[in-house]
């Protein structure tokens, strides 16, 4: 399923990047595809953001966020308080909502944002919309 039907695309919001992160966008999209085939992306470019699930609904099925900011990406995972993070990556300190900054495309190669990813869609994956 892809965010057109909610009227934004992820195009819309890579347009919002600058020329420096869209690769980054690119990577970071590219990566969650891999680890999920059968994600669900929503794309809110008035928000800057483009985010990803098992299924349509935010709050409960949608595991990680792509936000663009002025210098940086900010990869977001929804319910990142519960995720293990050994390399202390996450930043934030709301109920469970957390992030990590990414400027550069080294840093979206990291084995840890990789592993971050999967145990948050290992976590949302009981949530999916059954069709």
């Amino acid at each position: 399923m892809t965010s057109e039907q909610e009227g934004g695309r992820f195009e819309h919001v890579l347009d919002i990047a600058t020329f420096e992160l869209k690769p980054i966008c690119i990577a970071l999209r590219k990566l969650i595809r891999t680890l999920d085939p059968r994600f669900c992306e929503l794309a809110w470019p008035k928000l800057k953001i483009a985010s990803y699930g098992v299924g349509p609904k935010k709050l409960t099925q949608h595991y990680a966020y792509i936000a663009v900011h002025g210098s940086h990406i900010n990869l977001g995972f929804y319910h990142g308080a519960s995720l293990p993070d050994p390399d202390h990556l996450l930043e934030g300190t709301g109920k469970a909502l957390r992030h990590l900054k990414i400027r550069e495309m080294g840093t979206v190669k990291n084995k840890a944002i990789k592993s971050l990813l999967s145990a948050a869609i290992a976590d949302r994956r009981p949530h999916a919309t059954r069709t």
